[in-house]
């Protein structure tokens, strides 16, 4: 603007001196110099000053122009006016309609300033036609926007108990970033019978607590003392912070560390490397033991002499934990606490001066990157790069390096110009991915090094096979599953990726060419869920194997087998059936029972079985019904039907009873059978069918009835001899034998009853036929004959 002014004035020039070009150029320059002169002029009055309070929002008004330009708002527009600061940023604008300096953004004193006080940011406003400057200054005032912070938040202090009243003890200050009036102003500390808390103030007028004690300790009455230290800023409404004290009482400790030197003076290079020991700060104590044992720690520092320094607790080193930059920070005070076991202190200042030094590292240059490389391919170009470095001769000169233990190589081409190669083949298996660190040196003292990371992942060649979980697998089903039932899962896993480590599970061949597997069983191709495909029966198939194989999708594809045996699980769900006595429907089967039987006779056995297995074919037994209840009983592990007492003529002579068959599944199922026991005085008397099994009576001529029953009359006395002669020698023996009926198929089957040792129906020596023909219209039957084994033969003739 000031140059469109100046040519506004050479124009005027250019109409009174026309056609004098060289008087016309000498006035044009008189002209620029008293500009620039009345500039200067301008630049040197005093400059006027504005204040504002920081965080105020972008567009707060600060003030109004128009009184100090000395303009009026119609003629402000035309002249032009601007504001010029230094800096990249524009942290005011002008009005130009109202003549009023506004904010541009929120201002933040501790960001622009630091500590610094007062901040005071300079400005100028520049005019056009004429040119003008305008000096002035922004002073930006601080709000009480922070709270003080103590960088620990409990301080430990070992204090002896013989420490005499009114000692005091450094403790560490509060950061506040505010200033002035808002910065820390006080400490106070928690009400206590023990210490309170003085503020002292340093040379550069940063205050700290001092902790002093007001009455002797007495380890023995309280070993410990926990109390709260508040600084305060001097802030409307004041803000603070606070941190733990915690007090160790120690016994008796008289002599407090003592730095060989108060000040320590150090120069350091700013490329001094990361953990060197910049300086040794060194500490004695005439006390023993723990009392004489020091340990280093900072005092009073900031937050980034922290992170800039270590300070080693043992040894007194102090070591750099990040590069120094001597164009950011060129001094450092940092103070040094040194105390012993008992808790006395020492204190000693180190000043660290860094020397600026060539500073300017090596540069690496990405040109190409290849990711992923295929494995099983050696010499495979990863990475192509260049390096370079400002600094010349030794410091130019630079080295290019990797770690030694990566299948890398780095082979230089042109100059300065590196190919990264991979070196053998690679296996994505054991390693997808490497970061390499390139390492760039240049050959300068002390040496300067860059170093760039890339990561290279390799790519998956199928040659990996699935791989089972396990090489078989043992699957249960219960029988009587409802069809398509998920029965278990096979797994297998592929260390490849992508479609090389898709696994696809299949069922294979069976080795026996009879089994239908494909109806059995199938399998989900894509997560290995076996399924039974129809309904199982134990008693049919108890147990099932065969081979699932699992293939990738890679090319060439792979693959691999696992054996499955499925187990089916018996289900209760056959009730029992009872082999004897036959229910078929025929002529019933009755057993005979003499009278004169003793409790416990063996009258029959019921004989059952279970097609399923385990407990679900233990089978039970019970009377359901009887004719007359309490006369018999039956075991109930074996089926045995027996008489519970002595039989009497009042008995019945005809017994009906239903024996019920469980068994000891869950729910159990059951079967019942029907006896039928006669009662007889001997073995003469005939079995006469039950009225529902006897035919019905025919048509007999009164001639053929009295022969029937002359003839019946003799046969039974002569059975009565017979029977009257044989239970005479049966009584001499012990009634060593008893007597049982037989059973009475269809038609005229006669019923040979078989002696099974106990586990038939008789468990005697003796068997007896006593059979009656159904069906016959002369009633015709068979009297009871004796049937001896051989040796009992053999007995009776002898005697």
């Amino acid at each position: 603007m000031g140059a469109g002014a100046t040519s506004g004035l050479l124009g005027d020039q250019k109409a009174v001196e026309a056609g004098e070009g060289k008087e016309r150029f000498q006035k044009q320059r008189q002209v620029l110099l008293f500009f620039v002169l009345l500039g200067i002029a301008q630049a040197g009055s005093e400059p006027r000053h504005y204040s504002v309070a920081e965080e105020m929002e972008s567009g707060s008004f600060v003030a109004n122009l128009l009184k100090d330009l000395g303009l009026e708002v119609d003629v402000l527009a035309p002249r032009g006016p601007r504001v010029v600061s230094k800096g990249k940023k524009v942290l005011l604008h002008f009005d130009r309609q109202t003549g009023d300096l506004l904010l541009n953004e929120k201002l933040d004193r501790e960001e622009l300033c630091g500590p610094t006080e007062p901040c005071v940011l300079p400005f100028q406003v520049l005019l056009e036609n004429p040119l003008e400057f305008f000096q002035a200054e922004l002073w930006i005032k601080d709000i009480n926007d922070h709270s003080p912070v103590f960088l620990d938040k409990e301080i430990i202090l070992k204090i002896s108990e013989s420490i005499i009243p009114g000692t005091a003890f450094l403790i560490e200050r509060a950061q506040d970033l505010d200033v002035g009036s808002n910065s820390l102003q006080n400490y106070t500390i928690t009400p206590n019978s023990y210490f309170h808390v003085l503020t002292r103030s340093r040379r550069d007028g940063k205050k700290y607590p001092e902790l002093v004690l007001d009455k002797t300790l007495d380890r023995e009455e309280q070993p410990e003392l926990s109390l709260t230290v508040t600084a305060l800023d001097g802030g409307s409404p004041p803000r603070s912070g606070t941190v733990q004290i915690h007090i160790l009482v120690l016994d008796i400790n008289d002599n407090a560390p003592e730095f060989t030197q108060s000040l320590y003076e150090v120069q350091v290079l700013e490329n001094s490397p990361v953990n060197s020991v910049i300086v040794t700060v060194s500490a004695s104590d005439l006390d023993t033991g723990n009392f004489g044992t020091i340990s280093y720690a900072f005092f009073h520092v900031s937050e980034e002499i922290r992170k800039t320094f270590q300070l080693n607790p043992i040894t007194g080193d102090i070591q750099l934990v990040k590069y120094l930059n001597f164009e950011a920070i060129n001094t450092y005070e940092v103070d040094v606490e040194a105390k012993d076991g008992g808790g006395l202190s020492g204190k000693s200042t180190v000043i660290i001066q860094v020397v600026d030094v060539n500073d300017n590292p090596p540069e690496l240059t990405l040109s190409s990157i290849t990711s992923p490389i295929p494995e099983n391919s050696p010499d495979t170009v990863a990475a192509v790069f260049s390096i370079s470095d400002l600094d010349s001769g030794d410091n130019g000169r630079m080295i290019c390096s990797i770690e030694n233990d990566l299948p890398f190589v780095l082979k230089s081409s042109v100059e300065n110009f590196y190919t990264l190669l991979s070196q053998g083949a690679l296996d994505r298996e054991s390693r997808a991915q490497y970061n390499i660190t390139i390492t760039v040196s240049d050959l300068g003292t002390p040496r300067l090094k860059t170093q760039h990371n890339i990561t290279v992942m390799v790519s998956d060649v199928n040659d990996n096979a699935p791989a089972f979980t396990q090489t078989s697998y043992t699957l249960f089903v219960r029988e009587n599953n409802s069809p398509a039932l998920h029965i278990g899962s096979v797994s297998a896993t592929d260390t490849d990726a992508g479609a090389n480590a898709q696994v696809t599970y299949s069922l294979l061949p069976p080795h026996d060419p009879h089994l239908p597997l494909a109806s059995l069983v199938s399998i989900n191709a894509d997560n290995g869920q076996l399924f039974a495909l129809r309904t199982l029966d134990y008693e049919a198939l108890q147990a099932l194997e065969f081979r699932v194989g699992a293939t990738d999708r890679g090319s060439p594809a792979l693959s691999s087998q696992a054996l499955v045996r499925v187990l089916v699980l018996d289900a209760n769900d056959n009730a029992p059936f009872v082999l004897y006595p036959l229910q078929n429907g025929s002529a019933p089967c009755t057993e005979l029972v003499p009278r004169a039987a003793e409790p416990g006779y063996l009258v029959s056995k019921v004989v059952a079985v279970d097609g399923d297995s385990g407990q679900n074919a233990w089978l039970s037994y019970q009377l359901l019904r009887a004719t007359e209840p309490g006369l018999f009983g039956v075991w109930a592990h074996n089926g045995e039907v027996r008489t519970a007492r002595l039989l009497s003529e009042r008995d019945a002579a005809k017994h009906r009873l239903v024996v019920l068959v469980k068994d000891n599944g869950e729910p159990p199922l059951s079967a019942s059978v029907t006896l039928h026991v006669l009662l007889v005085d001997g073995f003469s008397q005939p079995y006469l069918p039950l009225p529902e099994a006897a035919a019905d009576p025919a048509q007999a001529d009164p001639l053929t009835v009295y022969l029937v029953i002359a003839l019946a009359s003799v046969s039974s006395l002569f059975l009565f001899s017979v029977l009257a002669f044989i239970a005479v020698r049966l009584c001499r023996r012990g009634r060593a034998t008893s007597l049982s009926g037989c059973s009475v198929p269809e038609g005229h089957v006669p019923g040979h009853l078989v002696d099974v040792r106990g586990t038939g129906t008789l468990s005697h020596s003796y068997q007896y036929e006593v059979c009656l023909t159904g069906g016959s219209g002369t009633s015709e039957f068979k009297f009871l004959k004796p049937i001896l084994p051989n040796g009992l033969v053999q007995d009776t003739e002898q005697n």
